[in-house]
Formats: C-alpha cells, sequence, structure tokens
C-alpha cells in the first residue's frame, strides 16, 4: 500500500486541538444526537510533517524519485499556492523553519480534505435520513461517526479551524462532487458531501474492492444535478402512484375484512419495479423474473405484470368454483407469466411472477433457478436477455438462511445468473417484532456484503429518490452483471395482515403512522406546488383509475369459475393440448438400440481428449467399465451414464446437480475427469458422444441443500424438454431442503396446476456403519409425485428415460443406493436396456418357488437392497422353493394391480413386508393399508424389520450386524406367525 493511502488515518491520529463548539446552520441535523465532541491530545502532528516534508523537499530535488502520486499531488499544491497572491510560490530550495511548516500545513489540510470526502462515501449513510416516520435510525444506532462533520466543532478531528471552510481545496479523482470544478471551498465540499450522501438516500459500497466499480457508483450519485427529472417523468411518477395507491383503497373499501397483505406505507415500490424493469428494458433484457412474498403482491400482479384486474378481483369471491383439479392456493400466494409491450422503450418484454408458499423467502432460489434455465435455452450466457428481481422483507432477509445460500449462488459459474435487483421492503418490523430483537446487524441488508453487492438505502416517501435510485441500481446489473440490493425504507400502515392490531406492541409507531401523510399526497402537493400538474389534473388521474377498477369489478362478478392455469408462472407452449392436458396417455417403451448401448459404454470407459493423464486408480475404473460394455453388462453407475447419453443423443438436456456429484460422494460416477498434470484441465466425456447432441451439464454446488435444491426445481420449470437431478450427499440429508419438498415438490401441482420433472437422488440404505391397460401411466397422472427405488441398474436406467418420455411431468423421487454401487449382484444385461424394454414396477420371483407357487410357504415383499441380503440368507438356509421373494420397484404411485398378481400367484404362502429401517421411518405403515385394500383385508401383511427406534442408524458396527441377522432370522423362520392374530 502506498504510502499516500496511509496518510489519511495517520492525520486522523494526529489532530492537534479542539475548536470551541458553536452551532453552524449547515451542520445542524435534526434527528440524531451528535454526542459530546472528540478530543484528541496536542503536539501529535509533527510526525506525520515531518515525513511529509521529507517526502516534499525529496520531490523538489527530483521529481521521479517519490512515488507518481506524490508527484501529482504536489505539483496540483504548487499550482494552487502560485495561483494565490497571498500564497508566495513553492520555493525551489529548502526553505527557512517556518516556511516549511506553511508547506507542511498546505499538504496535511489537503490531505485532510481527502479522509473527509472517503470518511462521508464510507459512513455518510449513517446519518442519511432514511425513516419516513422520523423515529427509528435505519442503522438501530444513533450515534453519530466522529469523521463526519455534523457541528462545526468536528472539524476538529481533521484538524481544521472555521476559517478553513472557505478556503479551496484541490478534489481527489476519486470524488465527483465537483462535477466541472477541479476545486472547491472546503464549506461547498461539506455541503454537496452532505447532500450527496446524507439525506434521503444512504450509500454502501465503499467495500467493494474493485476501484472501477466504486468510481462508478461515485460518479451516478456525486455528480452535481444528476437528480433531475423532466415533467413528463414526473407525471409518470404520479401516475404510477395514483395507480399503486388507489389499487389498495379500492380492495379495502370492497373488502374490508378480507386479508389480502397490501402494500399500504410503501406505495411507491410499484414505481420502483416498474423503473426497474424500463431501466432494463432500455439496456436489451426481454424477460424478467420476479420472486416475492405476500405483502404487495395482488398489486404487483395488478400494476407491474398487469394482470387482468377482474381475474384478481373474482379471486375475494368465496362462492368462485374451481374448475381445476387440487387444493388451488390464496389470491395473494399466485403466480402468473405475461408477455406485454414495455410502454416506456416500445419493447417486447415477458414478466413471470414465481408462485411462492407462506414461507417467505423459499422463492429464492426457485426464482434464480429458472432464471438461470432460461438464460441457457436462449444462449444468454451473459445475462444479457433474461434478468431477476427478488423482493424481500427486512426481517424475511435479514433472519431466513435461505438468503445467505442463494447470495453465495451468485458468482459459481454453473448457477450465477449475471446479477439480481433485490428490492427489500423495509417496513422496520418483522410481524410484531421490533427490528432491535430481530437482527444483529446494522441493517436488514448487510447480507449483501458478503458478495460485494452495493446498497443502496432510500427514503420511501421520497419517490424521486427512490426512482433514480432503482435506475442506479438496474444500470449497474446491467453493467456490471453483479447483485445489488436497493433497500425502500418505510412503514406498514396497517398491521400484519387488516384484521391484524399492531397498537398491541408497538403504539408509539402507529400513533406517528395514523398521523403519517400519505405519499400520493405528499408528491401531488410538491408538483402541483412547482406546477408541473395541476390539482384538476391529479384528481381526474385519481378518477380514472377509480373507473377502470370499478368497471373491472362489475365484469369480476360474472365469473363463476376459477381456473388456476391461468396463473401459470411457467407454461409450456405446445406440450400439452390446447386445454392443459396431456396430449396422451401412453408412455413408449423405454429401451435403446444396442449399438447405442455399446457406444455410449465405449465412450464412458475412454478419455476423448489428447495428451489428458488421467489417474492410474481411474484408468482401473475406465477399464471395469470397457469389459463390462463387451460383456453386454452395466452396473449402477454405467446404467446411468447410458440413460442420461441416451437423451442426450436425442436433444434432451441434462443437468445434474448437487455436492460432490462430479465424482460421486461413492467414487463411482466420475463424469468429470481431471489432468494429473495441469492445473484445472477437465474433460466431460459425456459431451463427446455425438456432434449434434444436446449439452450435459454436472455441476458440484455450494454446501447447500436448501438453496441448491430450491435452485434446480426453478431450473426444471423452465422447460420440459430436459432431465433436471438433484442429488443428495446422503439421502437424509434432504431434510435440510424440507420447505421445497413440501411446499414445491409435494405441493406444487396441487396448489398451482405446475408441472415439474424434477428428479431427487437421495443414497440411501442402513450399512450401519380390474385394472385398465393404461392403468400405469394414469396413475402417475394422478400422483403428486413419483418415488422408485430401484434394485437393478437396468431399472435405474429406464425410470430415469421414462421421466423425460412421459407425456407430462411429476417430481420423482430416487432412493438410490450406497452398497449396491459395487455389489457384484447388482449388475444388468443389455437385454434388459435394449428396444421394447421399459422400466419394472414390480420384479416378481423368477427361481424355484415360481416354478411351483402352490408349495410356497411364505411370499416376502420388499423394496431396494434388502432383497440382496434376503436371498443370501434364502440361499444359505435352503429355502428357495419354500419362500419367493418379490420386489416393489415402485413406491409411489403404488402398483395395486400388479402386488394384486403376485399375490394371487402364491395363495397358500404368509405374506410378509421386510425392510431394513426401523419399523417407524421406512415404508411399512405406508403399505400396509395399500396391501389391506388389495387383499380385501382376507390375508394379513406381516411386518419384519427392525423395530421402531429414535434414530435412523446405530454407530456401532455389531450393533448393525445384530440387528440384521435377527430380522433376517425372522424372515425365513416359517413357525414365526403360527398362532398369531393380526
Amino acid at each position: 500500500m502506498s504510502q499516500l493511502r496511509l496518510l489519511p488515518s495517520w492525520l486522523g491520529a494526529r489532530a492537534s486541538r479542539l475548536l470551541a463548539p458553536h452551532d453552524v446552520q449547515m451542520f445542524n441535523r435534526p434527528s440524531r444526537s451528535s454526542g459530546p465532541p472528540a478530543t484528541f491530545p496536542s503536539g501529535k502532528r509533527g510526525g506525520s510533517s515531518s515525513y511529509m516534508e521529507e517526502m516534499y523537499f525529496a520531490w523538489l530535488e527530483n521529481p521521479q524519485s517519490v512515488h507518481k502520486s506524490w508527484d501529482s499531488f504536489f505539483r496540483k499544491a504548487n499550482e494552487e499556492a502560485t495561483c494565490d497572491p497571498a500564497q508566495p510560490p513553492f520555493p525551489e530550495t529548502r526553505p527557512a523553519v517556518s516556511s516549511r511548516t506553511e508547506t507542511s500545513k498546505l499538504v496535511e489540510d489537503h490531505l485532510a480534505v481527502q479522509s473527509l470526502i472517503r470518511a462521508y462515501q464510507i459512513r455518510g449513510h449513517h446519518v442519511a435520513q432514511l425513516d419516513p416516520l422520523g423515529i427509528l435510525d435505519a442503522d438501530l444506532d444513533s450515534f453519530v461517526p466522529s469523521d463526519l462533520i455534523t457541528t462545526i466543532d468536528k472539524l476538529a478531528f481533521y484538524d481544521l479551524r472555521e476559517a478553513d471552510l472557505d478556503k479551496e481545496f484541490q478534489l481527489p479523482t476519486t470524488t465527483f462532487i465537483g462535477g466541472s470544478e477541479h476545486t472547491l471551498s472546503l464549506r461547498e465540499i461539506i455541503r454537496r458531501l452532505e447532500s450527496t450522501y446524507c439525506q434521503h438516500i444512504g450509500l454502501e459500497f465503499m467495500f467493494i474492492n474493485d476501484v472501477e466499480q466504486c468510481q462508478w457508483i461515485r460518479k451516478k450519485f456525486e455528480t452535481p444535478g444528476v437528480m433531475q427529472f423532466s415533467s413528463e417523468e414526473k407525471r409518470t411518477l404520479l401516475a404510477r402512484l395514483v395507480r399503486s395507491m388507489r389499487f389498495e383503497d379500492f380492495l379495502a373499501r370492497k373488502w374490508s375484512s378480507e386479508k389480502r397483505f397490501g402494500l399500504e406505507g410503501c406505495e411507491v415500490m410499484i414505481p420502483a419495479l416498474k423503473t426497474i424493469i424500463d431501466k432494463s428494458s432500455e439496456m436489451g433484457i426481454e424477460n424478467v423474473i420476479l420472486g416475492m412474498p405476500h405483502r404487495g403482491r395482488l398489486n404487483v400482479l395488478a400494476n407491474v405484470i398487469r394482470k387482468d384486474l377482474e381475474q384478481i378481483f373474482c379471486q375475494f369471491d368465496p362462492k368462485l368454483e374451481a374448475a381445476d383439479e387440487g387444493s388451488g392456493d390464496v389470491k395473494y400466494h399466485l403466480g402468473m407469466y405475461h408477455e406485454r409491450i414495455n410502454r416506456v422503450t416500445n419493447r417486447n418484454i415477458t414478466l413471470s411472477l414465481v408462485a411462492n408458499p407462506s414461507h417467505l423467502e423459499a422463492v429464492d432460489p426457485v426464482v434464480q433457478g429458472k432464471t438461470k434455465a432460461e438464460q441457457f435455452y436462449r444462449g444468454d450466457a451473459q445475462g444479457k436477455k433474461v434478468m431477476s428481481i427478488l423482493v424481500h422483507g427486512d426481517a424475511a432477509f435479514a433472519g431466513q438462511g435461505v438468503v445467505y445460500e442463494t447470495f453465495h449462488l451468485s458468482d459459481l459459474p454453473s448457477y450465477t445468473t449475471n446479477g439480481t435487483v433485490h428490492v427489500v421492503v423495509n417496513n422496520q418490523i418483522g410481524f410484531t417484532t421490533d427490528p432491535r430483537m430481530a437482527r444483529s446487524s446494522p441493517y436488514p441488508t448487510d447480507v449483501a456484503r458478503v458478495v460485494n453487492a452495493p446498497i443502496f438505502h432510500v427514503n420511501a416517501d421520497d419517490p424521486e429518490a427512490v426512482i433514480y435510485v432503482c435506475s442506479v441500481a438496474a444500470e449497474w446489473r446491467n453493467t456490471f452483471n453483479k447483485d445489488v440490493v436497493v433497500d425502500l425504507v418505510c412503514y406498514r400502515r396497517r398491521g400484519h395482515n387488516e384484521m391484524d392490531e399492531p397498537m398491541f406492541t408497538q403504539p408509539l409507531m402507529y400513533k406517528q403512522i395514523h398521523r403519517q401523510v400519505p405519499v400520493l399526497k405528499k408528491y401531488a402537493d410538491k408538483l402541483i406546488t412547482e406546477g408541473t400538474v395541476t390539482l384538476q389534473e391529479f384528481e381526474e388521474e385519481i378518477a380514472k383509475y377509480d373507473r377502470i377498477c370499478e368497471e373491472a369489478y362489475g365484469r369480476s362478478k360474472d365469473k363463476k369459475i376459477l381456473h388456476i392455469k391461468h396463473w401459470l408462472d411457467s407454461p409450456w407452449p405446445g406440450f400439452f393440448n390446447v386445454d392443459g392436458e396431456p396430449k396422451s396417455m401412453t408412455c413408449p417403451a423405454t429401451g435403446i438400440p444396442e449399438d447405442v448401448l455399446t457406444h455410449i459404454g465405449e465412450v464412458a470407459s475412454s478419455v476423448p481428449l489428447e495428451d489428458f493423464k488421467i489417474h492410474t486408480g481411474l484408468s482401473r475404473i475406465l477399464r471395469g467399465r470397457a469389459d463390462m460394455t463387451k460383456k453386454q453388462t452395466v452396473d449402477w453407475a454405467l446404467a446411468e451414464y447410458m440413460a442420461f447419453g441416451s437423451l442426450l443423443k436425442e436433444g434432451i438436456h441434462v443437468r445434474l446437480s448437487g455436492q460432490d456429484v462430479e465424482r460421486g460422494t461413492f467414487s463411482h460416477r466420475h463424469h468429470v475427469l481431471h489432468d494429473q498434470e495441469v492445473d484445472r484441465r477437465t474433460c466431460v466425456p459425456m459431451n463427446h458422444l455425438w456432434p449434434d447432441q444436446a449439452p450435459y451439464t454436472v455441476c458440484n454446488s455450494s454446501l447447500s441443500e436448501y438453496g441448491v435444491l430450491g435452485f434446480e426445481l426453478g431450473y426444471a420449470m423452465a422447460s420440459p424438454n430436459a432431465l433436471v437431478l438433484w442429488e443428495a450427499q446422503f439421502g437424509d440429508f434432504h431434510n435440510t431442503a424440507q420447505c421445497i419438498i413440501d411446499q414445491f415438490i409435494s405441493t406444487g401441482q396441487a396448489k398451482w396446476v405446475r408441472h415439474n420433472g424434477i428428479v431427487l437422488l437421495l443414497p440411501h440404505g442402513m450399512e450401519g456403519m380390474v385394472f385398465t391397460e393404461d392403468f400405469e401411466v394414469s396413475q402417475l397422472y394422478d400422483c403428486n409425485w413419483i418415488v422408485v427405488n430401484c434394485s437393478t441398474p437396468a431399472n435405474y436406467f429406464h425410470v430415469l428415460r421414462r421421466q423425460v418420455l412421459l407425456p407430462f411431468r411429476k417430481p420423482l423421487i430416487i432412493f438410490t443406493p450406497k452398497s449396491l454401487l459395487r455389489h457384484p449382484e447388482a449388475k444388468s444385461s443389455f437385454d434388459q436396456m435394449v428396444s421394447g424394454t421399459s422400466f419394472q414396477r414390480v420384479i416378481s420371483e423368477d427361481g424355484p418357488a415360481a416354478q411351483a407357487p402352490e408349495q410356497v410357504r411364505r411370499l416376502i415383499f420388499c423394496t431396494g437392497k434388502v432383497y440382496y441380503d434376503l436371498v443370501k440368507e434364502r440361499s444359505s438356509q435352503g429355502l428357495e422353493e419354500q419362500v419367493a421373494i418379490t420386489r416393489l420397484e415402485q413406491i409411489s404411485p403404488f402398483p395395486f394391480d400388479l402386488i394384486k398378481t403376485e399375490a394371487e400367484k402364491y395363495p397358500g404362502a404368509e405374506l410378509v413386508w421386510c425392510q431394513e429401517e426401523h419399523k417407524n421411518m421406512g415404508y411399512y405403515d405406508y403399505i400396509s393399508p395399500r396391501f389391506m385394500t388389495i387383499l380385501s383385508r382376507a390375508r394379513p401383511i406381516w411386518y419384519v424389520g427392525r423395530d421402531p427406534a429414535a434414530a435412523p442408524a446405530t454407530g456401532n458396527r455389531n450393533t448393525h450386524l445384530v440387528s440384521l441377522k435377527k430380522f433376517l432370522d425372522t424372515a425365513f423362520n416359517l413357525q414365526v406367525f403360527e398362532g398369531k392374530t393380526f
């Protein structure tokens, strides 16, 4: 670091005296107490003076002997002294002591002014007038930084005097407050800094470690006169405020006792969002994807997305009947997709508001995933055509961990959306919780600092300041492709919802809110006073929008049926028929030609790049794959490879994401090869299968489940013609992402008629340590998701391909194995995967027991890996003819037809369900009532497995083996259930 950069901090520590305090009007701050003035020891300035003198005299002797920054500084100072008749030019030779002292004072004062400017740039936001109510400090702290000149005595911090206020100072290159001027008086410097950093806008950006980006922000806000609006722009802003506020007023008048989570107190958010969209459209954006919580959602749907008002109003009719299957959702959770012309830029714009549950920030990663997918399908690698906007509440933004997880995806190559504009509706309260009890950070937005996102705080009762900030935010995102945060410091005029009483817990705040003049009236009065609009024009604008609402309300009464599909946030044109139904209810066979299997196997066992050195252990794995391909067999990893590769050949994009998925947690996949001699040189053989194949994306994620699963869910929303998979590092890690599973995957179609083909791979296992022909497909269509536990590589291969070949989309949950990845018996032949073969929902017994079913005494049903333990134990006891084992491969939807056939095939056999999981954790509670339905309760289905337990697995290997032996012994003890009642 240069000495010049160190000097400002040295100056602050060496301020020499404290001037007697007295008030000067320009320094008065109405909302904060400046506290006692800072004092510093006198006579401490000589250290830096002597150093600067030495630098100065060295410069006099040879300008090249000092750093170029010192050279530039001394040249400017010399020019200033030469132009000042009261100040003699700098001497060309070493001066007397008094002259040297004057020189040092001149240099130190200039450096002090530079420090002062920097102090405002860094900490000016702490004293900005951000709270519209005037009762809270946005940073929850009334302390005024001692290096901001809020009172005249603060000049002493920089060893400056009141007499210096009218002295001219050279402005550094790190500020734009001078405009075209290179020097300003200290008084004017402070005035302009106050105007920029301490009024209704508070800027946090100096933590950004990129000088160009900091300079860009300084120029946008410091340049004199930069925040000027034309009369037309002001009138547009007023009209947007009218629509925002009158929409809420209309709902309040018509449905006074209904929850709607209105926007009152932050009506400026509507023109704010529209400004971001307008500016982004101007810069080339064609598709904007929004996510937000419920507050203000109806207003956004009406005035930003431009949903027909009658479709919103009819949602309040309790007699409205749903035309779609499923539960539906409350009106303030619904999403929307709309293409229209942007009236400001006259360009096409597509807007999508993603449906969201009550979980406030859960939609954040979903929006980012959808945005990433839209960019991918458009070839928009730089995010120049597609962008996202996320709206947050202050309490949730600070309190919800998924916000942090989402931010940390923002700059990862396979997850970046090239910048998001975050808009925080800062009500300064969370439901009933005071912000001082809700967060430890000064601002609710501090989480954004971790990714160097600039944060623009703005008083929401200053509409012009809000609009300017939002315009800059949109320009920032589309210039630097980085996140940015706009913090709308506002208030919530009503309670958490319209039925809630906030005076119970925030009496003083709500007394002030009840006295608060609405922002629309404030701004209208301002424009009327300055002559931009007349009172009559303002009243006509209000009457015009009120009339629009009344007419839409009249039309809404004619609507008797609610079509949830009209609220889709991600329609798939051409995939379904015009009624939104599947074009067929059949699924083609999922097998593929043998030559395709062979080709994929050969590529999977090779290194397509030349001079690429792989690890010796990986060489053995590839040789093993080549050997299996020659023998026309596959293990789990190769079956997956062939499923992915065949889909790529058919033009289906495949994306596999999760922790360590490139190699695979259990070192079985190895889809990304690493050169052992060249750093960061990799090869993905899957992308070298065919010249015109679809791209394959495999990417290790951050160590996040909630955020990453949400991201992949959003990615899968964008197109049905892709296979999108998320793999948990271990199956039980999915519970960290339970919110996404419960609120989006399990219920998404029922609530929002939204199809989604996301696949969850959950490594699973107790390692211890009368039916119609189209019943199968119809059953899949009627369920909310598909759950499978495959026991063979071939079935895994088929279920992945079926996921894409189905005429509709459902989430697919796959309990993938761990020990079966290398189990010698868990292999499949090409014959089970070639053309004409398909996924088997149930795999029947094919041994001696199947040849004489009438002699079978016990039929064991099971699923997954435990099958191999059962087969081994049956063989050791010689019970192959007396015990049959049937594998349930598809758990949900339950294969009633096939299970019924299996039970009837063995009429004299006891029926047993065997699982390795504890009784309270596995499948038994799910399958038992379904078996009873099939059997008409005429035969019992006995349970064999581990007893109930609180923990899913023991940490002691011996305990594990003992419990395994115990339930295997029970499974083949043919007398164990004699005399017992079910």
